[in-house]
């Protein structure tokens, strides 16, 4: 880790003052399994209390760890009675499904390339780009990942890489609405090439940041 953060500090002034206010990199990893695949989706949209709360309800009744096999045992309403929408029921079972037909093979997914683990995990309902991004950081530990559609990482770039008004410090400037303009994709990779080969490093950095401002 001292060679990621040598690095990022070295090539990137900016970042170089997001690590030395954050602090120490203290990154938590999951297993990459059915079970934090399955977290995921229960956590897609929700605060983290809301989404706790509702998958503890849930591994009591599917069992903990989750598997396919005490996934599927479930009914639709079932699911639905421990605060699981229609939705995220569905995409749940048809997850389990295919991991019980083999079609998704979590003993697979860590000798593939990052491009194949998104391909293989985006066959399933409701698991999207984002989702396979998160697996890929959080749980297979790839250190280049950059979440392109994360807006924590985008609200913090454009905080301390784009937004020009912070540099301004007349009442008038304060006093005018910020107009806010998160940065797409490209400029993401932009401002990111210089990170590479521990993107997911710094979008740890970025995410921690905005913590630090109480947000």
């Amino acid at each position: 880790m001292r060679k990621a953060l040598n690095h990022l500090k070295k090539s990137d002034p900016v970042m170089r003052a997001i690590i030395e206010r954050v602090g120490p990199y203290r990154m938590t990893y999951r297993e990459p399994t059915f079970h934090s695949l399955a977290r995921a989706i229960v956590y897609q949209q929700l605060n983290g209390k809301a989404a706790l709360t509702i998958f503890n309800r849930f591994t009591a009744l599917a069992g903990d760890p989750l598997t396919p096999d005490g996934v599927s045992k479930l009914t639709p309403e079932q699911m639905r009675a421990v605060g699981l929408s229609k939705q995220k029921s569905s995409y749940l079972l048809d997850m389990a499904e295919r991991a019980g037909r083999g079609e998704l093979d979590f003993l697979r997914v860590p000798d593939m390339t990052d491009d194949e683990v998104i391909a293989h995990l985006t066959q399933v309902k409701g698991v999207g780009v984002w989702t396979a991004h998160m697996f890929l950081m959080f749980s297979l530990q790839r250190a280049n990942v950059l979440p392109t559609g994360d807006f924590g990482v985008r609200m913090a770039m454009f905080k301390h890489y784009l937004d020009k008004s912070r540099a301004k410090s007349n009442g008038a400037a304060k006093q005018r609405k910020r107009k806010i303009k998160l940065p797409s994709p490209v400029q993401m990779e932009k401002i990111a090439k210089c990170w590479e080969p521990y993107r997911s490093v710094a979008c740890w950095y970025l995410w921690r940041s905005l913590d630090t401002q109480a947000i």
